[in-house]
């Protein structure tokens, strides 16, 4: 998540809707002078780097243990030891890189950087164009396992009417898409890239979905409005009034007069605030992680550190408990980003951004909307109808958290299909 308390980010409420709006115009769509080659991409990580990868776990210096017998100190010592023992025991990444390899994989180059996507067309013939954005600490592999329930929903409990061709880019400086080396690769120029990849691949009426970063691009998608983008779905919706927003942010209390959903969005907001430490880290000086490019063990820590909902669920995870990640998931989309050397490059997204996170973003055109029980904070129905005015679907979800594809890919395979259902 952005931290828009930094020096260099407004907050959300001087953000506004039409200062977004103007950002997102003037700035315009990516200049085409790369051509639109599209080139089949291979994942192919040579042995050497996994060899390198188990020595480093292997030599890792531990510190001494928590003085707590709690997460309030940050991840505990027995979990990430458990995580490494595992990772250097019994991990495999020729799995997941199999899983990759056996989907349509490309790299095409836009703005001046090589954008990494996985392209799925279905087998129905009617099939809607999906765009799918992940966020932070994400990669394409969240999403690997809504790939079969969406394009071939007739396998998975839907009908032929519900499939989708998916297209899953990987954000600028994450994965196997290019490492920004210039400033200004912004959620508004990634939203202007993935508008720009939907058209070169030739769609001209599609969808978009995200959650973390994913959620704010595709709101800036929606924002520009693009001739073919014909609504949104979000698993993380914008939709805090600003003022509320920016009292949660300075630690005051919420305005008076809330319904008992949206005091208890405040009380989940204002609780995400004062524990926001890694975004703090990577939005202001994220240069200065350079741990996390030498230390796989460092970088482990600092991923599953996100929020106490989600890291709770990977320590149970990790202890043996059957959870919505498995040891093996979490070690994926870590090891993803050691052997990409993304650790730096995927932080400076939180230096660039300057817009709100959680706070109305001004889209009009349809949205749909999820809300996980254990997501940051689960949006008021209230507060999504006023944010989004062609609201479309609604739906509050009994399990699941900020991972929502990758969590819960049933859950969200069904609430895509539903969201999408009337925009066919």
């Amino acid at each position: 998540m952005p931290n828009p308390s930094l020096p260099n980010q407004p907050s959300p409420a001087t953000a506004s809707a039409g200062a977004i709006a103007a950002n997102v115009l003037r700035k315009g769509k990516p200049k085409a002078t790369e051509g639109d080659a599209i080139r089949p991409f291979r994942v192919d990580i040579p042995e050497a780097d996994l060899v390198e990868l188990r020595r480093r776990v292997e030599a890792a210096r531990w510190p001494d243990r928590e003085t707590v017998r709690d997460s309030s100190q940050g991840v505990q010592l027995a979990t990430i030891q458990k995580l490494a023992q595992h990772w250097k025991t019994k991990y495999d990444w020729r799995k997941i890189e199999a899983k990759l390899n056996a989907l349509p994989n490309f790299i095409t180059t836009i703005d001046g950087l090589d954008i990494h996507f996985v392209h799925v067309r279905s087998k129905h013939e009617n099939a809607m164009p999906l765009l799918v954005a992940h966020g932070w600490p994400g990669s394409v592999i969240e999403q690997l396992k809504i790939v079969g329930p969406l394009t071939d929903p007739t396998a998975h409990g839907g009908s032929a009417s519900d499939a989708f061709h998916l297209v899953i880019p990987s954000m600028p400086g994450y994965g196997f898409s290019g490492k920004p080396t210039t400033t200004s690769w912004d959620p508004v120029r990634i939203a202007n890239a993935y508008i720009e990849l939907m058209k070169r691949l030739g769609y001209t009426r599609y969808g978009a979905q995200g959650g973390d970063w994913g959620a704010i691009v595709v709101d800036m998608m929606a924002l520009k409005a693009p001739s073919g983008l014909v609504g949104i779905h979000t698993n993380m919706a914008g939709v805090v009034p600003p003022e509320i927003d920016k009292a949660l942010l300075r630690g005051d209390p919420p305005p008076t007069g809330l319904s008992e959903e949206e005091q208890r969005a405040c009380e989940q907001i204002s609780s995400f605030y004062k524990h926001i430490g890694y975004a703090i880290l990577m939005g202001d000086r994220p240069q200065t992680l350079t741990g996390f490019a030498d230390s796989p063990v460092g970088l482990a820590a600092f991923m599953i550190d996100h929020d106490p909902a989600s890291y709770e669920m990977i320590a149970r995870s990790v202890d043996g408990q059957p959870e919505g990640l498995t040891p093996d998931d979490v070690l994926d989309n870590i090891t993803l980003f050691w052997l990409t050397n993304t650790a730096i490059s995927a932080a400076r997204l939180y230096w660039e951004n300057k817009g709100p996170f959680f706070s109305v973003k001004g889209v009009t055109i349809p949205v749909a909307v999820s809300v996980f029980p254990d997501e940051l904070y689960q949006a008021p129905k209230s507060w999504s109808e006023r944010a989004y005015p062609k609201l479309v679907h609604y739906n509050r979800l009994p399990k699941g958290g900020h991972f929502a594809a990758w969590e819960q890919p049933e859950f969200l395979s069904q609430e895509v299909r539903a969201g999408f259902r009337t925009l066919r």
